[in-house]
């Protein structure tokens, strides 16, 4: 893996809301949250792909209105359908809906979150915002952020492509870039590549064995779902 480090302090949208949504007011998002309540009442009983869409779509709603509990009660149960019927990528969607309602199990959320994304091959856009978490909450002296951003270069890498490629390969060099920054006071590339190399960050074997680590301190052993199981129905584990 090549790195080049980025200097330019440049925000990229990962696709959160745009700016007209963030300056929605509080009562039009509770309209929006009543219109979705409404309609999950008019689905017929049997659970769908439809169900799983509006109860991510409520739980969202609910973090936006700073209703973590309301979210977490929704989400929580939303993502353990999505494993049971291993609707990875929307379980991943639900990990980071938990981590956002800010409540204590938000960390281990974060965890599974971050293992089914780089477990599965879902959007590597979703990827790199579970693994930009890590590094938002990750102490400046830590060695877990940078393993984070490698990862997530590392991921855009493999399974992106065309402008999303050079679109997240730009976003994730920042993201490594700004890592090396106040991990280390890094701020040429002569400094960067000693310090990528000094922390082993071009050999994926080397920092996806720390990447578990990283999880593990996450989870806590408080796993809501049996890794060993779904490992062994994956084509090659």
């Amino acid at each position: 893996m090549n790195f080049t480090m980025n200097t330019l302090d440049v925000q990229f949208d990962l696709g959160a809301e745009s700016g007209d949504e963030a300056q929605e007011s509080t009562l039009a998002v509770e309209a929006r949250l009543q219109a979705v309540r409404d309609r999950i009442r008019e689905l017929p009983a049997a659970v769908g792909a439809d169900h799983v869409r509006l109860w991510l779509d409520e739980a969202t709603l609910l973090v936006r209105l700073q209703r973590g509990t309301d979210a977490w009660a929704r989400a929580r149960p939303t993502f353990d359908y999505l494993i049971e019927t291993e609707s990875w990528e929307s379980a991943v969607e639900a990990c980071e809906i938990l981590f956002l309602a800010d409540l204590p199990g938000s960390l281990g959320a974060l965890g599974h979150g971050v293992w089914l994304a780089v477990t599965f091959p879902i959007d590597p856009r979703l990827t790199v915002s579970l693994l930009q978490h890590v590094v938002n909450d990750t102490p400046d002296d830590a060695d877990g952020a940078a393993v984070a951003a490698a990862t997530a270069a590392y991921i855009v890498g493999l399974r992106a492509t065309g402008k999303q490629l050079n679109d997240l390969s730009f976003h994730t060099m920042q993201l490594l870039g700004s890592v090396a920054r106040r991990h280390a006071d890094i701020d040429d590339q002569d400094g960067f590549d000693a310090w990528i190399k000094r922390l082993e960050l071009r050999d994926p074997e080397q920092f996806l064995v720390r990447l578990r680590n990283v999880v593990d301190v996450l989870v806590q052993d408080d796993w809501w779902l049996d890794r060993d199981a779904i490992r062994a129905r994956l084509p090659v584990n």
